[in-house]
């Protein structure tokens, strides 16, 4: 994992690099999640449902060619 130390700015403001926004599809406008952990905070990116269906669906595919039952595939 890659960690890049930021300046935050007068109003407590960071600005998340590039790589980091296009990697995560974050976009001028968009939302990140922010959650206190006891090591520091994590931004996260929130789930994007459409990404997350084609990614369920690809997963299925990949299980019934593996012998899965339709009835153990979600």
């Amino acid at each position: 994992m890659v960690s890049i130390r930021l300046k935050v700015g007068p109003k407590g403001q960071i600005v998340i690099p590039k790589i980091f926004r296009e990697a995560y599809g974050i976009k001028e406008g968009g939302e990140v999640i922010v959650e206190p952990t006891d090591e520091g905070l994590v931004i996260k990116a929130p789930i994007d449902v459409k990404t997350l269906m084609e990614k369920l669906k690809e997963r299925r595919k990949k299980m019934k060619g593996l012998g899965f039952r339709q009835s153990l595939v979600i």
